[in-house]
């Protein structure tokens, strides 16, 4: 069992074997609920049909409200970062999920991406008077390292000749950090502090 554990992100053999441990130890009836939980993730989560967050339904409560601003996007590569910007409480506009950054030297091109989402979301009817007011800008906020860069700069090319602004997140995040460890002040700081690609 801590074998299987050890492949998860972030648990090590260490971890894993204290995991297993403790699941020895458990009550039987917290182990079946467990056990079932993890049944089903699959068939309870899918992908948010226009964010491509995570969700239980088919759009996700942020893309969904129509108090949030729609004209601006916040892209991050994974549903943490999307996490950690929102316990910040500033931003009030909607996310894209790219489940991903581009990294050539780990196989993981355009294609592996939701880039075609998000392009599919900044081209609107302009006839169509129900529809959502255009996108106006789109903030990067992928981790600023070697992969995050080279995002941000793929999306910036992809999208500046659209007329939609794109801007990236200011460097209050460590150089090589991850944003989902960063705290809600620095978070804050990058948003606030963003800049124009």
């Amino acid at each position: 069992m801590s074998g299987l554990l050890s492949r998860l992100p972030g648990i090590g053999e260490k971890s894993a074997m204290r995991l297993a441990l403790a699941m020895v130890k458990a009550d039987p009836e917290y182990l079946r609920a467990l056990s079932e939980a993890i049944g089903s993730v699959h068939a309870q989560l899918k992908q948010c049909r226009v964010c491509c967050d995570f969700t239980s339904d088919e759009v996700c409560p942020r893309c969904a409200d129509a108090r949030r601003d729609h004209t601006t996007i916040c892209v991050v590569s994974q549903p943490q970062d999307r996490m950690a910007i929102e316990r910040t409480g500033v931003f009030r506009g909607v996310y894209h999920v790219l489940h991903g950054v581009l990294d050539p030297l780990g196989g993981v091109g355009p294609g592996d991406l939701r880039i075609d989402a998000l392009l599919a979301r900044l081209h609107r009817d302009p006839s169509d008077a129900a529809a959502l007011p255009g996108v106006e800008e789109i903030i990067v906020a992928t981790s600023p390292n070697v992969e995050g860069d080279a995002t941000a700069l793929y999306l910036s090319k992809l999208i500046g000749p659209l007329g939609v602004r794109v801007s990236r997140i200011a460097s209050g995040v460590a150089v090589g950090g991850e944003l989902e460890y960063a705290d809600v002040t620095t978070l804050h700081r990058a948003l606030e502090d963003r800049r124009r690609l």
